[in-house]
Parts: C-alpha cells; structure tokens; sequence
C-alpha cells in the first residue's frame, strides 16, 4: 500500500478548518470565520496566493516575514530535491557537516566584520535563548534590557523580553533580571546599563510591533553605550534582517557593529525552518572554551542538511534577483505614495518604514461625524479601525494584510521582496479605495464597524 500526500489531499480539501477546530487552537478559526479570512487556498507562487476558485490573492504577511524571495521558489525547491536524492549522512551528531560550513561562510560575508562565528538553531525565539545564554556565560552577569513593546519570540526566555503584556500574562514567574527601557531612550539606556552588571542589550533595530523607527544617532549610541558599560550588544534581525527594511541587515542603515544578531525567518526560504546567531570569536571561544564543553549549548535538529540547503539557495536567490535592491525602490515608492495620500483623508497619520517593512497609522479625526464613528470602535476595543481597512482590503482588493500590533491602529506590510511595479501600484490603489470608504458615514463600511464592535464587545463579556 503506498502512501500519498497528493491522495491525502484531494480527500480532505474542504476539511482543514473542521480538523483544525478539531484537533488544533479551534479560536484561531473563530477568528478567521468572523472576519471573512477563511479561504480554501490551493496554490501559491511568488507574492501570490490562489484560492479554489483560482482567485489571485497578493500575499503583504508572507508568513509574517519568512516568504522574502516569495513562495515555492524554484531555485529552492530544486535545492531540496537535489539534497534529498544524494542520501548524504544527516545529523550524524559526532561530526560536522559541509553544508554547515558553507551556509555559515555565506552569512558572515554579509554581516560586519566583527562578527566572524555562527551558531545554527531552528527558529528566531531560539536564536534569541543562544543570544541570552551566551551573553550571560561571556559577561558573567545576569541582567538583559530589552525595550517596551518589543518582539522577541515566545518561548521562557524570548519571552521574558517582550515587551507586550498580552503575550505575558499567565505565563510567569518569567526570567529573571529582565529589565525593559522605552525604545529609543538613550537616557533611560544609560541609567540601564550604569551599574555594569547588565550581560546583554537586545534590540530590533526596528519595532516589529508598530514598525517604529529610531532616530539616526540611537543605535550608534546603543554601540557606543554597551561598549563603554561592558554590556554585549544584540540585534535581533530575525525579522528585519535579509533584505527586509532595502539594506542586507537593518542596522546597515546605521553602520553599527553589534556583537550578535539573530536571525531566522527568511533564510529557510519558506520551506524547512532555520535560525542562526552570528557573532564575535571572543564571545565564541568564551561559551565552547574547552572540549569537554564543545556541545554545552545546542540543537537536535540545527545544521540538518535540508536546513542549509534552503539556506544556501536563498541567499543565492536574494543576490540574483537583487532582492535587496527591489525592498529599497519598491518599498520606497509604496510608503512615498501612501503619505501622498494623507493630505486627502483625515483617518490616514502617516505610512512609514524601511524597505518592505511598512506601517500604516490611522488617527483620531477632527471632523465630528469622524471622530464620533472613530471613539465608538475605540471604545469597544482599540485599533478596530484597522480591521475596517484589512478586511475590505481583502475581500474587494484580494491583498492580504495584518495589524500591526494588539490595541495599535496601525497597518503593517511585510510583503515578499519580489513585488512588482504593477503590485506597487495595486496596493496604494486599494489602500486610497478602503481609506475613502471609511470616510462615507454612513456606509456599508461602517456597518461591518458595528458588526465588528460587536464582536468584540461580546468577546470582553466572554461571548
């Protein structure tokens, strides 16, 4: 009897929310039933998504970052293919692999040259418990800052940095010694760092939640503070690095040598999961110092060849196609011909960001009929406006988009790095079409609202 994905398939194409509910998280699937998400997809390609009905979907989540050279990217899956049919020797565990070793060449030539060593893990949230420990057996302290309304993943210890409380709650007693700043506060920063006990400062060099920027001289000084503290300095690129905000590594924008960044996401190519923290010898040779510590901090499954294959591919991938340099220009016209917009809609604060790493923030209005509409969504649950702008997106305009945060009236864009010129153009189209409709009080828009702040009023009372 022979087994077959395929067959598995074709037998259970319309089950997947049923099986879900079933055996999985069943409110997820409320939430995708109650918004109108809860779409058969059969096929995906590049920026694109297809439904059953063959109805074209532009992807701007790409699964939350991890789709940058787009999906089932040829070049990759021939990669993996290739991987699979040589029956090489995989995870033999006392040994070292090649594929291990070149995937870790390519990515240090990318990164500053301080940083000259790789550890390999499977995720982002991993990459960040190596950065913690690591930091911790070099400095010999305890202590690590992280900043308010940060992301930093969700296991005990990336979770003890994150800066948002509905990730949190329930969950503690959490790490010890974790200590946050506002993002962005140098002063807040210092007094931080002062005491000398503090092991690690961990930073997105862009706010995941939110997209927020810093000002040009805040990670400079980031560097400059760690240094002159004895505190090791940590970017965590694992969704910001590869491309994302048009520079190879985000803290490109600011020329800043950091003594770690993790990352993870987009180097899997969207297809076998890969993390990794690059960072200095000395932090290196400090952690594996003798052999009977040369497998102190690990992970079963890192460095497997499927991993560094897809590794390999995609940044192969990324350098010709010259992705970086399509995040810059497109990414550029986007957030430039959004911001246009705003002088047309008193919804609309501003678009902003790096790359294809885009925020859109929505505002209180000063017209009375507006900002009487905009206090009621407010006051059923903040940033519901967001949804009235996401969900028609969707369904009129088929683009496939997020909220940037809980409680944040903010539009996040985190597309594949492949868009085109007509997928620019597309999206400030449909974004300019949503951004009127809310402006039409009354509406069929602001029907979906009152549906919408209904939901959530019954879900505050545990409906």
């Amino acid at each position: 009897m022979t087994f077959s994905i395929s067959e598995l398939l074709a037998q259970h194409s319309t089950d997947k929310f049923d099986l879900y509910e079933q055996y999985l998280n069943n409110q997820l699937v409320r939430v995708l039933k109650t918004i109108g998400y809860d779409r058969h997809y059969k096929k995906a390609v590049g920026q694109y998504l297809y439904d059953q009905d063959g109805t074209e979907y532009l992807d701007l989540l790409s699964g939350f970052g991890v789709f940058a050279i787009g999906r089932n990217h040829p070049t990759v899956i021939s990669a993996l293919k290739e991987t699979l049919t040589l029956e090489l020797p995989n995870l033999v565990q006392l040994d070292v692999s090649v594929l291990s070793g070149l995937l870790g060449r390519e990515i240090l030539k990318t990164t500053p040259d301080n940083l000259n060593k790789i550890f390999f893990c499977n995720s982002g949230t991993e990459a960040v418990e190596a950065a913690i420990k690591f930091a911790r057996y070099t400095t010999k302290r305890e202590k690590i800052v992280f900043c308010d309304h940060g992301y930093h993943g969700l296991t005990m210890g990336a979770l003890s940095l994150v800066g948002d409380e509905i990730f949190r709650e329930g969950f503690g007693p959490l790490l010890p010694g974790c200590i946050s700043v506002p993002f962005n506060d140098l002063n807040a920063l210092e007094k931080a760092l002062s005491g000398k006990d503090v092991a690690a400062f961990i930073v997105e060099p862009v706010q995941g939640k939110g997209v927020n920027i810093p000002d040009d001289n805040y990670l400079p000084e980031v560097e400059r503070l760690c240094k002159k503290y004895g505190t090791l300095f940590v970017a965590d690129e694992v969704q910001t690095g590869i491309g994302r905000t048009g520079k190879f590594w985000a803290i490109d924008h600011w020329n800043v040598q950091p003594d770690m960044i993790c990352m993870a996401k987009a180097l899997s190519g969207g297809f076998v999961p890969v993390g990794a923290v690059a960072m200095t010898q000395k932090i290196m040779d400090t952690v594996y110092n003798r052999m009977d510590r040369a497998v102190v901090h690990g992970s079963t499954f890192a460095k497997n060849n499927m991993a560094m294959a897809a590794g390999l591919a995609t940044l192969h991938v990324m350098e010709a196609e010259k992705l970086v340099e399509n995040s810059a220009k497109i990414g550029t016209d986007i957030i430039n011909s959004l911001n246009a917009l705003s002088g047309k809609y008193e919804f609309l604060k501003e678009a902003r960001g790096k790359g294809m790493m885009i925020a859109i923030e929505f505002q209180s209005p000063k017209s009375l009929t507006l900002k009487a509409a905009w206090a009621m969504l407010e006051a059923a649950n903040k940033g519901l406006f967001c949804q009235m702008i996401t969900i028609p997106l969707f369904k009129e305009h088929h683009i496939l988009t997020q909220v940037a945060g809980h409680g944040m009236n903010v539009v996040k864009l985190l597309p594949p790095l492949n868009l085109t010129t007509k997928d620019r153009d597309h999206i400030v189209s449909a974004f300019d079409k949503a951004i009127a409709d809310t402006h039409q009080i009354p509406g069929s828009i602001w029907d979906l609202g009152k549906n919408l702040a209904g939901h959530a009023l019954k879900g505050k009372r545990g409906g």
